[in-house]
């Protein structure tokens, strides 16, 4: 049996889009699967540079197609469209988030290009994207991380109208080989916000000088430092506090990416999984006959389900935003905190099952164990986007407002909106829809009743007893509390994704099973902080819920995961 719930390269078939965008995806697919298994592990182990990925790209106009928005396209099927950017990112997680990293930081360094009004700069990056260049995203620095407040690469003036730069950056991805870097830099005659600059750099040039790779990967990580790099007009891209709004604003496109990517190495390292631990005897039984090991696996497949309904539901308000509509600002840093973190659930799922077979050389899964860990912690931490999130947790739980129905975004459009998102701030002022109707749709599923039980206690909490002024600054008090938040946006993406694709019930009913587990796991935590007052202390034990148990249904989930053994293996 195949399950559709799952991405699997022996029935892929991505009918749902145009004819051109099937093409590539089939096609990449197709390179990794006759690449084979054997390959695909050595250069990982090997560290070994992406060439001839890069080389297959090219000749495909992969990242061209997908990656030059109508605005600047020179072919029709050129356009910005994030459901298929979405299923290709699944796929490189799928075989190896090194493949996955050269493209996501190629859309990180187009990202201020894309939102410049340069059109110079525009047409050098389209062209070259259609000779196969990758980007770079020149914006971290050793000393202040990401602060880009403090940014100590300086623009001084020529005296031509244009600069010299100097400074150094840090942690930049393909920052050895992108044909155009977007550097985040600030003038030395100006101060404050209007002295900000982004400008375009080519790693070429002889006054860019690459000195390291900071990571063991095949990764190229790099850090880079200019000496008195020529800056012409043509080549600055924004300034000013337009400088600094494009840097936010790109990283609320790229961190997206990162969601896609996880579900990717969840599913092939699923794969593996099951089907190790079901062909495995341990005193005459086949492992998977334990109960611990039945539902260690069924969590990890239903978790992987809810990562997959709740980023696809994501897509739908990325491609619907506008000026009006900004809800992706909240499901945004829940599909980079809360999806790539129940990635890592997953993956610990199985290898508490698989034990020491997750650690052999010869596996998929030894290097899905690591590189699962990098993306919680990419594109902001997961306590910045927790604290990001608590922005939206009053307007989102308790003021409702009407908004037309979002329908499922497949249609060959251009997310245009996403280069033109304007200034990075007003978040207090994103209203939400109501977020109940998704629950009620369901409300004869056991668990997702008891959950809705836990989702209105919160609000209870939100409108009775918020941090107070003095909480406010305990940022410990505050994550337990975005948690709780998370749970509850969580669940509603996929109930209104449920909704579209008729998931099967047993699968969302043991899905929500593990919320209400998890939200009761937090409400102990919330319990136990040092200001919980005991107001909020006696609510959070109130909040606790045990998960309505089926043994019939959870059996029937049992089968979709036993059915998974053997349903793919990559070719040696």
């Amino acid at each position: 049996m195949t399950d559709a719930l799952l991405f699997n390269p022996r029935t892929y078939d991505p009918a749902h889009f145009d004819p051109e965008t099937r093409r590539l995806l089939r096609a990449t697919v197709d390179w990794f699967e006759e690449r084979g298994k054997r390959r695909l592990i050595e250069d990982y182990r090997d560290r070994a540079w992406l060439g001839d990925f890069l080389a297959f790209a090219a000749k495909e106009d992969l990242f061209s197609t997908f990656l030059t928005p109508a605005s600047s396209a020179t072919r029709e099927d050129q356009r910005w469209d994030t459901a298929r950017i979405a299923a290709l990112n699944e796929i490189f997680g799928f075989y190896g988030l090194d493949y996955w990293y050269a493209w996501q930081v190629t859309i990180l360094g187009l990202g201020p290009v894309w939102q410049s009004g340069n059109a110079a700069a525009r047409a050098r990056a389209a062209e070259l994207l259609a000779q196969g260049e990758v980007f770079a995203f020149g914006l971290s620095e050793k000393t202040h991380g990401a602060d880009i407040y403090s940014t100590d690469m300086l623009l001084e003036p020529d005296g031509a109208g244009g600069f010299r730069a100097t400074g150094s950056k840090y942690y930049i991805g393909n920052g050895n080989k992108a044909g155009l870097v977007s550097v985040f830099g600030r003038r030395t005659d100006l101060e404050g916000p209007d002295a900000y600059v982004f400008f375009a750099a080519d790693s070429r040039h002889g006054d860019y000088h690459l000195v390291k790779n900071v990571v063991d990967s095949s990764k190229y990580v790099s850090e880079f430092r200019l000496e008195g790099y020529p800056v012409s007009a043509e080549d600055v891209l924004h300034t000013g506090s337009a400088a600094f709004d494009a840097a936010l604003n790109t990283v609320n496109v790229g961190k997206f990416n990162l969601c896609t990517a996880s579900i990717g190495i969840c599913e092939h390292a699923m794969y593996e999984a099951v089907t190790h631990a079901h062909n495995r005897v341990l005193y005459g039984r086949p492992v998977t006959a334990f109960p611990h090991v039945r539902r260690e696996l069924a969590d990890a497949y239903v978790r992987l389900v809810g990562m997959k309904l709740f980023s696809d539901r994501a897509v739908d308000y990325f491609r619907t935003a506008g000026p009006e509509d900004r809800r992706y600002l909240l499901f945004n840093p829940m599909t980079k905190m809360k999806v790539t973190t129940e990635g890592e659930k997953v993956i610990d799922l199985m290898w508490d099952v698989i034990a020491a077979k997750g650690f052999e050389k010869d596996n998929y899964f030894a290097q899905a164990a690591v590189e699962i860990r990098g993306l919680p912690k990419l594109e902001g931490t997961v306590h910045v986007n927790l604290a990001l999130i608590l922005k939206f947790m009053r307007n989102h739980l308790l003021e409702p407002v009407e908004y037309p129905a979002v329908p499922t975004r497949l249609d060959a459009a251009d997310d245009d909106f996403l280069f033109r998102q304007g200034p990075a701030r007003g978040l207090g002022s994103v209203r939400f829809h109501d977020w109940r109707p998704a629950f009620d749709a369901y409300a004869d599923l056991p668990n997702v009743a008891r959950f809705r039980e836990q989702a209105d206690a919160l609000c209870t909490f939100v409108a009775t007893m918020a941090p107070d002024q003095a909480q406010s600054r305990d940022l410990d008090f505050l994550l337990s509390v975005g948690q709780l938040f998370a749970l509850v946006v969580h669940g509603q993406l996929i109930l209104e994704q449920s909704r579209l694709t008729d998931l099967d019930r047993d699968v969302l009913d043991e899905l929500f099973s593990v919320l209400v587990r998890d939200f009761s796991g937090h409400a102990v935590e919330l319990h136990g902080k040092d200001s919980a007052t005991e107001d909020q202390q006696r609510w959070a034990l109130a909040a606790v819920r045990r998960p309505v148990v089926d043994e019939a249904r959870a059996a029937r989930v049992w089968a979709r995961v036993e059915a998974l053994s053997g349903a793919y293996e990559m070719a040696p």
